[in-house]
């Protein structure tokens, strides 16, 4: 499909830009400065591949229309025929270069490269939601693993009967992000608990939190926005788990966030995990408020479903996980939950970019 004459002249303005930027990199290195060098090292990156394909197709586009100014002037049969057919190889030429110009102009993802916090938190359903919990940590854990990432636990509150009240954790490594991005949202689980004596199925639900993980240079916190407590850590039932004032409560009073680490021994390292998530969390709500400013559409899809909406759903007696976002169902819950979640991660990011491309 021919583009409108509005995006040639944003690709002859992107042309225009990366020359000017390749003009300026020397000086940028020089600088010292090392996050103008990074944004500017993303930024060649964006637009090289772009402006590369932009030039292919004008230059495509000239060699046809010489083929056709020779096919409109030749009389043998010939050579007309071998010129038709340079003409439809340049036409294919031409189309493929829009498909990859097209696909080049969607907006590349902010937090592409970054490693991923994750909370998961047991909601509606008592204990058996705790339970559920622990099964998701548990699957993320085994996704994990089938991808070479790496899990830190940053905070965990475990629950009476094995499962987890919540769980924070990070997944570090190459693509971190585009694996986990879309699993935030609510979980809902039916099942025969454990806790159930009369083998009826209950339905209950775990919410799942994905942020992109700050670095210091994304979020600078003013230590006069930050109230922190101390106090004694405790584990379930309040058993004590050490006889310090180790656990740390950060609160960030601007926004009134709060987190708690209680994790480890030290309490400068549950302050500098709890501080960890507070940047990450910060970072959220500003790309979201951005986002917001762009459109209402796209602030809905960032925030990856809303708490009022199951985003997926997983019957045992079935052996079926439903993703409600895509209308996408498996009759294989037990692989899943081995970690084997790539089928629909992959169904979700073929989604996303078949949305992104239908409003390019």
């Amino acid at each position: 499909m021919p583009y409108r004459w509005g995006v040639f002249e944003q690709l002859a303005e992107l042309e225009a830009e990366l020359a000017d930027l390749e003009a300026r990199l020397p000086a940028i290195y020089a600088s010292g400065d090392r996050r103008a060098v990074e944004a500017a090292g993303r930024r060649h990156a964006e637009l090289k591949p772009l402006v590369d394909a932009y030039a292919q197709w004008r230059a495509a586009g000239r060699e046809a229309a010489d083929a056709r100014e020779l096919l409109a002037g030749e009389s043998d049969p010939e050579m007309r025929e071998f010129l038709q057919g340079e003409i439809a190889e340049k036409e294919q030429r031409l189309r493929d270069l829009e498909g990859r110009i097209r696909e080049l102009l969607v907006p590349r993802d902010p937090n592409e490269g970054r490693d991923v916090i994750v909370e998961v938190q047991g909601t509606e359903g008592g204990e058996e939601a705790n339970l559920w919990a622990g099964d998701l940590f548990r699957m993320y854990q085994r996704f994990a693993e089938r991808h070479g990432l790496r899990i830190e636990v940053l905070e965990a509150q475990p629950s009476d009967q094995g499962g987890f009240r919540d769980v924070t954790f990070v997944v570090k490594g190459p693509g971190a992000w585009s694996r986990f991005k879309y699993e935030g949202g609510p979980h809902r689980v039916q099942r025969v608990p454990a806790t159930e004596h009369q083998g009826r199925i209950h339905t209950s639900a775990a919410t799942v939190a994905v942020l992109p993980e700050a670095e210091e240079v994304d979020v600078a916190l003013d230590p006069n926005d930050l109230q922190i407590d101390v106090f004694r850590a405790t584990g379930p039932g309040g058993q004590s788990v050490n006889t310090t004032d180790s656990a740390v409560r950060v609160t960030h009073l601007p926004t009134g966030l709060v987190v708690t680490c209680q994790d480890e021994k030290s309490q400068l390292q549950n302050k500098e995990k709890a501080l960890r998530i507070l940047r990450s969390r910060l970072l959220q709500m500003e790309q979201e408020r951005q986002q917001a400013e762009l459109s209402a559409a796209r602030r809905e899809q960032v925030k990856g479903g809303g708490r009022s909406e199951k985003i997926r759903t997983y019957n045992f007696k079935e052996n079926r996980v439903t993703d409600h976002r895509i209308g996408m169902t498996l009759y294989s819950l037990d692989r899943v939950l081995d970690g084997e979640l790539d089928a629909i991660v992959d169904a979700l990011a073929a989604d996303e970019r078949a949305r992104q491309l239908g409003s390019a």
